[in-house]
């Protein structure tokens, strides 16, 4: 089963995208951990994220679309993952059908994570008083979030088409949340 779990920055798709890779037993494709890894590892693409990451941008799609694909084709996601934010793009997301309809497979599901944009700032100005990250600045939550409504938000429209989309009330608690996304998908 492949899901994709959609939604601005601190919408919750990290925390919840864990629990249900955890609970069927997928892998959890996250960009931003694997961009997150590749800077602190200092390796050579990590120091190009690093400039993007800082001022709270996108990484370009040429970038992250072999990360992906190069995700998307190991043995651990044969059956299935869950991606956390990825696609976000048009681009990404031709790529991501094309790369699982080469193997026969498709999304599943789209889960859309509803919170309120004052939530979400509250969350991530938290985030980064604990975690200390660089993308949860003032400037760049703002610029995040702006980018999340012109790049990601169209793809929403795009997989409604096919009837996968489920909107997820992205407050309460987490195990409400997550019993939430257990109702919509049936597992």
């Amino acid at each position: 089963m492949f899901i994709l779990i959609l939604g601005a920055p601190g919408s919750g798709k990290g925390t919840q995208g864990k629990i249900l890779a955890e609970r069927l037993g997928v892998p959890k494709i996250t960009t931003g951990d694997l961009i997150r890894k590749a800077m602190k590892d200092g390796t050579p693409l990590g120091r190009d994220f690093q400039k993007y990451y800082d001022e709270g941008k996108l990484v370009p799609d040429s970038i992250i679309l072999g990360i992906i694909k190069d995700e998307l084709v190991r043995p651990e996601a044969k059956n299935g993952a869950i991606l956390d934010g990825f696609p976000r793009t048009a681009a990404q997301a031709e790529l991501v059908d094309r790369t699982l309809a080469q193997r026969g497979q498709r999304l599943n599901h789209i889960l859309l994570m509803d919170v309120t944009e004052d939530e979400l700032v509250r969350r991530m100005s938290a985030r980064a008083r604990v975690e200390g990250r660089t993308d949860d600045s003032p400037e760049a939550i703002a610029n995040r979030l702006q980018v999340y409504q012109r790049d990601t938000a169209p793809l929403i429209a795009h997989y409604a088409q096919r009837g996968i989309v489920h909107r997820v009330p992205g407050t309460g608690t987490v195990d409400e949340i997550a019993g939430e996304i257990k109702r919509i998908i049936g597992r």
